[in-house]
C-alpha cells in the first residue's frame, strides 16, 4: 500500500473571504451594542449675582410667576399672548424709546415665558434688557 500523495501541480490556497466577514461582522456587532460614555453631557452653573443694584431713571418691570403668568408692574395680563405682551410694554414706556426693562421671573418659571418678554421688546426696538436676581442666601449685601 502506498499512502504517499501522488505530486499535483495544483497550489495550496487559503481563502480569505470567510475571514473578513467574520470580523467585519464582529466589528459592526460591537460598534452597535457599544454605550457610549455619558461624558459628553453638557454641565451648567447658574452664576449667583451679588452685585449692587443700581436704580435707573424709569425702568419697565415685567414679572413672571412660576406658573408663567405675566404681570406688568402689579397690573396681571389677561394672556401670555405675544400681542398683549407688546402693547403692554408699549403702554408702560409711555413714548420712552428705549426703556430698561427689568425681567422678574421666578426660579420655576418656564423658559419660554422668560424668551416671550425678550422677543416683544426686541420687537418693539427696545434693547436695553436685564435680569432681576437675589442674594444667595447667607450672603449679605455688603461681601
Amino acid at each position: 500500500m502506498n499512502f504517499r500523495a501522488a505530486p499535483s501541480d495544483e497550489e495550496p490556497e487559503l481563502n480569505l473571504i470567510p475571514l473578513i466577514d467574520v470580523l467585519l461582522m464582529t466589528l459592526i456587532f460591537l460598534v452597535v451594542t457599544t454605550s457610549f460614555s455619558t461624558e459628553a453631557r453638557l454641565s451648567v452653573r447658574l452664576p449667583e449675582a451679588s452685585a449692587e443694584v443700581k436704580q435707573e431713571t424709569p425702568s419697565l418691570r415685567v414679572t413672571i410667576d412660576a406658573k408663567g403668568q405675566f404681570y406688568m408692574g402689579d397690573q396681571q395680563l389677561l394672556n401670555a399672548t405675544p400681542e398683549v405682551l407688546r402693547s403692554a410694554l408699549v403702554r408702560a414706556a409711555a413714548g420712552n424709546k428705549d426703556p430698561l426693562v427689568v425681567i422678574h421671573a421666578d426660579a420655576q418659571t418656564p423658559h419660554e415665558a422668560v424668551v416671550r418678554v425678550m422677543d416683544a421688546a426686541r420687537r418693539l426696538g427696545f434693547t436695553r434688557l436685564t435680569f432681576a436676581t437675589q442674594q444667595p442666601s447667607g450672603q449679605s449685601a455688603r461681601e
